[in-house]
């Protein structure tokens, strides 16, 4: 299925202006989900909307949205009163600052969008701004799903990956977390050299087709055998081994990741062993009869 557009606007950088598509780059449908059941019958529940005052069940069209200015008054916010909320970011994205890509933290990162031409005659401007900000990151601002994010957009192969980023005062320092005062600074010189020893054995390019949702796998396996009337059973559950001797279960690692990559053995006979061999295969009778004892003679 194509994917479809969920913002529709302008990308913004000095006085250059490009119609833009902005496309959910993550699909959240992959996942198992589930529906709430009545547990004596199986029938799905239905949520409905009741009104505690009045006594009745409220339908969509009686419903409106309210603000609670103080404690038990609402101010009714109607969809023309929301329609005048129109920030510029609600229908461009205006990059005003730019940064090198590398030095966006990642933590800040909240939601990936993809980035495409709105029409053909915008493709030209956004291959040349896409290629004129190799290695670059814009910031700007974008109105989405009833709030103004801050925003970064970047080159990503033939369009632009743009990520809602977190503000700074929702992302915790790291120094509130009281655990972390049990870290050493210092640690031992072997320690450290055979813990890269071992990481190392395991780098290879980056791959992240390779690994899958075994929890979603799982949870399939149990579903359908559910659904087939056969008996579901749990796997034994590991539990990690503690270290005791951090250098032991390093030099164990490292041992156990070399035996692993280490080839087979192949038995090779030696040429002259191996030629004499092959002569024996072409003549057996020359090279396997035993010599025959000389005559005696007969005595006088």
């Amino acid at each position: 299925m194509a994917a479809r557009p969920t913002w529709k606007g302008h990308l913004k950088i000095s006085l250059v202006n490009i119609p833009v598509r902005v496309f959910p780059a993550t699909d959240t449908q992959a996942s198992i989900s589930f529906n709430q059941l009545h547990g004596e019958c199986q029938t799905r529940l239905q949520q409905k909307k009741w009104c505690p005052r009045c006594e009745r069940e409220v339908s969509a069209a009686e419903v409106v949205k309210g603000y609670e200015f103080e404690k038990g008054r609402y101010v009714v916010m109607e969809e023309g009163d929301l329609a005048k909320v129109r920030p510029p970011s609600t229908r461009v994205i205006d990059l005003t600052q730019f940064v090198p890509a590398a030095d966006l933290d990642p933590i800040y990162f909240e939601r990936p969008y993809y980035l495409a031409p709105d029409g053909d005659v915008a493709g030209s401007a956004f291959a040349v701004m896409r290629d004129g900000m190799a290695g670059k990151a814009g910031l700007g601002k974008l109105a989405l799903y009833g709030r103004e994010y801050l925003v970064a957009v970047q080159p990503k192969d033939r369009g632009f990956v743009m990520y809602t980023l977190r503000q700074s005062s929702e992302v915790r320092a790291m120094s509130e977390i009281t655990e972390l005062d049990r870290v050493p600074e210092a640690i031992k010189a072997q320690e450290a050299k055979l813990a890269r020893q071992v990481i190392e054995t395991f780098e290879a390019p980056l791959d992240l087709q390779g690994f899958k949702d075994e929890y979603q796998a799982e949870l399939r396996r149990i579903i359908d055998a559910k659904v087939a009337g056969q008996e579901v059973t749990a796997p034994e559950e590991e539990t990690p081994a503690k270290v005791v001797d951090l250098m032991e279960a390093l030099r164990r690692s490292l041992d156990s990741v070399s035996a692993g990559k280490k080839p087979q053995a192949r038995a090779t006979l030696p040429k002259e062993k191996a030629a004499t061999r092959t002569k024996a295969k072409a003549d057996p009778v020359d090279a396997e009869a035993p010599a025959k004892a000389p005559r005696r003679r007969k005595a006088s």
